[in-house]
């Protein structure tokens, strides 16, 4: 990955120094300590404190798999390029160093002289970098290509007490497990954003326009999980200062997927308590336990330590337990009235 001014082929009809000085300007508003030195050189320095290791996560979205255009406003694209590196910061209890970006787009989301709104590329740094000053995240370097098809490559680098990291695989049997926020939401919203696009009144009127899609302001709060989510670095950090949680994922791909994946790491089954489930008030059951890009965070802790009813202002709720892994029984198992059920992972995978 480098952190060169972010370059590129799509410059020559843009202007390319114009292109890249706009963005080193735009990334440079908020510097902070974690950067020594930013966009401008090959690579970027960042700055450790003692007793700290590097963490570092990568993540792709790309257009008609990630996001649409036509669907998602581009400050919700960038917004969401960053939210789902730094909710795996937030999962390793990691501090938020630099991002690195890259973009791959068609000359048209760079700029467009007949929109009446700002260029793409502009509205989709409006929602990047908001949310990155949100985390005192310095953009610190990247780069840019030409490409028929949407895609934004993000690395995060985190900082993390030396030996202190949260893992997944710390779960042992008779731990709680344990579960921020609420689960469905993004799901559900992401749900009614479909309904919306697909209403008659929005393929009539706006069959080839990428970008007008409107959002009624009565819609806003409920898609508001989906578009804009909050990555739970408060909590992270909170719970790797304490010796309280013993292993921790971020919801990213739905519960039934991330919590099938802490097992495996761990080596140990879980029971889910269908009824003690924090379902988002307009999620279904289904969304709650299989719904994706939550970024709340599960994690399991000792029967023995109190763990909070909230952590920074988010509440905390105890879900389940972890079983000893037994051949005769699932991975993950849900506990419902009827009895218990298998709970077998439903959420996003790729190349299923």
């Amino acid at each position: 990955m480098r952190s060169k001014p972010i370059q590129s082929s799509l410059a020559g009809r843009v202007g390319e120094l114009a292109l890249l000085r706009r963005i080193r300007a735009r990334a440079a508003r908020s510097p902070y300590s974690s950067l020594k030195l930013g966009i401008g050189d090959d690579c970027a320095l960042l700055r450790l404190r003692p007793g700290e290791e590097l963490a570092v996560t990568t993540d792709l979205s790309l257009a008609g798999r990630h996001f649409r255009l036509d669907w998602h406003p581009p400050e919700s694209i960038g917004h969401r390029a960053l939210a789902r590196g730094l909710s795996d910061l937030a999962a390793m209890g990691a501090r938020p160093l630099a991002a690195f970006l890259s973009l791959a787009l068609p000359p048209a989301l760079v700029q467009n002289p007949k929109a009446r709104s700002a260029p793409w590329i502009d509205r989709f740094l409006d929602g990047f970098l908001a949310l990155a000053e949100a985390y005192q995240t310095p953009l610190a370097g990247g780069d840019l290509a030409e490409s028929p098809v949407p895609v934004a490559d993000i690395v995060l680098a985190g900082a993390v007490r030396r030996g202190k990291a949260l893992l997944r695989s710390g779960a042992r049997p008779g731990h709680l497990l344990y579960v921020t926020g609420s689960l469905g939401g993004a799901a559900a919203g992401l749900a009614r954003l479909a309904q919306l696009a697909a209403a008659p009144e929005h393929t009539r009127s706006q069959p080839r326009n990428p970008e007008l899609l409107r959002i009624p302001s009565r819609l806003k709060a409920l898609l508001a999980p989906h578009l804009y989510p909050s990555p739970r670095v408060a909590q992270g950090l909170w719970l790797a200062r304490r010796p309280l949680a013993t292993a921790a994922i971020d919801l990213s791909d739905g519960l039934s997927t991330d919590l099938a994946h802490l097992c495996e790491e761990s080596c140990v089954a879980a029971q889910v308590d269908a009824a003690a489930l924090p379902i988002h008030p307009a999620a279904t059951p289904a969304q709650a336990l299989h719904g994706g890009e939550e970024y709340e965070l599960l994690f399991t802790a000792p029967p023995t330590v109190r763990v909070p009813s909230r952590i920074q202002g988010v509440a905390v709720t105890r879900i389940g337990r972890i079983a000893a892994r037994r051949p005769s029984t699932p991975p993950v198992t849900l506990l419902t009235p009827r009895g218990p059920q298998p709970l077998s992972p439903q959420g996003w995978q790729h190349f299923s």
